[in-house]
């Protein structure tokens, strides 16, 4: 079965890896195709300005781009122009796949005091950027009715260790905010069971894991795990506004998709652990 993933980044080869593992024959696209490792056969292609030569037979379609840059122009040269060469690209191919899966983000459901999220809330992007986002989904599901958005949290896992790292400095300051994660593994293998599972996945998902934490104690749990000092609590007032929303993964959950990081607590002990690899 041949599967495409545009975007062959650490998610993306990740989640190409697992496929491959199960005896699919994996196309990866990427600007740096020599970055993409075997078993899985790299293509370079910039989809920002190019329409890649895919092959007919294409039966799963990953898009799993990220962006140069966090400006809304980076966004969408990666978002909307590449979506839309990938999907010239499919349609000049002439092939039908028989499922495709975009990786889109939670940022597009806004929510500020701590309300719940459901793939049923309704999107309200808050920023310029997640308005991008949005506008791929709906360009994806333009073309493919059938196909799955899954929309992730913030994705931590090995060589993410922004965080980490900040705490250990002593420069971190604890907020009330609430937040949202998943491990880069439990991303993959979430991508990889709605692609493979026996019943047709609907067409959206929240990719987050079992548990909603204020920023607060992410940090408390860091420092102690590393045996720093408990970062500066912050008064609300005196930090940035932002978005503050609890996600839930029950639909996630329901398909039959089962975490390996439930929490954040296991899924950052595995990464202080040196645990897996991210990939370049």
């Amino acid at each position: 079965m041949s599967v495409v993933i545009a975007g062959c980044g650490d998610l993306g080869t990740e989640i190409g890896l697992r496929l491959a593992e199960q005896g699919h024959e994996v196309l990866g696209l990427r600007r740096r195709a020599e970055l993409v490792p075997p078993p899985l056969a790299g293509v370079p292609v910039d989809l920002s300005t190019e329409v890649p030569e895919l092959p007919g037979d294409l039966e799963h379609l990953v898009v799993a781009t990220a962006a140069d840059g966090r400006s809304p122009e980076d966004y969408r040269a990666a978002y909307v122009d590449g979506l839309r060469n990938l999907l010239t690209g499919v349609l000049e191919g002439g092939a039908l796949p028989r499922r495709a899966l975009l990786v889109s983000s939670t940022a597009v459901c806004a929510a500020a005091e701590g309300e719940w999220v459901t793939e049923d809330t309704p999107v309200a992007p808050s920023t310029p950027t997640a308005e991008v986002l949005l506008e791929a989904e709906e360009i994806f599901h333009e073309h493919f009715p059938h196909g799955t958005v899954l929309r992730l949290a913030g994705i931590y896992g090995p060589g993410r260790t922004r965080l980490i790292d900040t705490v250990r400095s002593g420069n971190a300051a604890s907020g009330a905010a609430w937040t949202n994660r998943i491990h880069r593994d439990d991303a993959a293998a979430a991508a990889v069971h709605l692609l493979t599972m026996a019943d047709q996945p609907l067409t959206l998902y929240l990719g987050v894991d079992d548990e909603p934490v204020r920023e607060r104690e992410v940090l408390e749990f860091l420092a102690q795990e590393l045996g720093v000092p408990l970062p500066e609590d912050v008064p609300e007032a005196d930090t940035p506004r932002r978005g503050s929303k609890r996600v839930s993964n029950r639909r996630l959950r329901e398909s039959g998709f089962v975490f390996r990081y439930p929490t954040f607590r296991e899924g950052y002990r595995a990464v202080l652990a040196g645990q897996g690899v991210r990939h370049p």
